[in-house]
């Protein structure tokens, strides 16, 4: 029985520039195929969930996205579409940096300090566990020793997707973005890359080694729960999203850094620009608009009324 899963590539679109950073996945893919009674179904239409805030001056639109897909899959079209020609200006995430930036804010923040390498930091069995998922993903064993552990855990759960046909460069910000620049939309960041990144970082050495135990255990479940996932957000099936979210993200500092105080932190946004007349189209990764603690909750505690659009 497939495990709760979690991603973060429905949380932190920079964890995908991280592919340039890491050794080349295999060419070989192995098998991947989806248990049936495991896996939801991607539609042939997919209709992934869209909200919308307003006042008599101001739209803000929400929409959720998936930080890789597959190619092929239609989903830019219909309401999200619609909505999307209607505004003036998007926000994302973060405005993805060049390459050479990239790179240098990786070589400071994944490169670890104490000279300790990654293997030598774990528990013995926990190391056999690690280097046999290593061996499976056709890595080498010491391809990650000279970095920290967070950098290592997101990086070898990017590797199993990139077989299974995900490609980096399919995600939902890079359509949004494109069309955006051709229409010569205003495009915001709300986070900058190194903040991003410094959301791992930051955490103490010790939940970073429970999380890359937590992906080493779960590795051979990421094509299948990547899979999943897809098909939840292709069919606006927030509870399921809700549910993928909280799997792997226990330790309330997990949960706060990466989900909640991030949320809080967007709704003081939101509130602040809703004070500006215009139509926004803001779209966040899709775990930010699910469960409890969701960027559409933090908004109502602040007294705004989010509609889901249904079509």
């Amino acid at each position: 029985m497939m495990r709760r899963w979690f991603s973060p590539l429905l949380s932190l679109p920079l964890v995908l520039g991280l592919a340039a950073c890491q050794p080349e996945p295999p060419q070989s893919v192995g098998d991947t195929a989806p248990a049936a009674a495991e896996i939801a179904t991607i539609p042939d239409d997919p209709d992934p969930a869209l909200w919308v805030l307003k006042d008599d001056d101001t739209t803000i639109y929400l929409f959720g996205t998936v930080h890789i897909l597959k190619p092929g899959l239609t989903w830019f079209d219909e309401a999200v579409k619609d909505a999307f020609d209607r505004s003036d200006e998007l926000v994302v995430e973060m405005i993805e940096p060049e390459p050479a930036e990239m790179m240098k804010i990786v070589s400071e923040l994944a490169i670890d300090k104490t000279g300790v390498p990654l293997r030598d930091k774990l528990d013995p069995e926990d190391r056999v566990k690690y280097e046999a998922a290593m061996t499976s993903l056709e890595l080498p064993l010491n391809a990650f020793d000279p970095l920290d552990p967070w950098f290592a855990s997101v990086s070898m759960s990017l590797v199993p997707l990139m077989k299974s046909g995900y490609d980096t460069n399919s995600g939902v910000e890079d359509a949004l973005t494109s069309s955006a620049k051709a229409k010569n939309l205003k495009i915001i960041g709300l986070e900058t890359p190194r903040q991003q990144l410094g959301f791992f970082d930051n955490l103490p050495e010790d939940v970073q080694i429970r999380f890359l135990n937590f992906n080493v255990e779960t590795i051979e479940e990421m094509a299948d729960g990547m899979e999943n996932m897809v098909a939840h957000w292709a069919n606006a099936n927030i509870g399921a999203l809700a549910e993928l979210m909280n799997a792997g993200l226990e330790e309330e500092i997990l949960y706060e850094t990466l989900l909640s105080n991030r949320n809080a932190n967007w709704a003081v946004w939101v509130d602040d620009r809703m004070d500006q007349p215009g139509t926004v189209f803001m779209a966040v990764g899709a775990g930010h608009l699910a469960g409890e603690s969701s960027l559409q909750e933090q908004l109502k505690k602040r007294g705004f009324t989010v509609e889901q659009i249904k079509y």
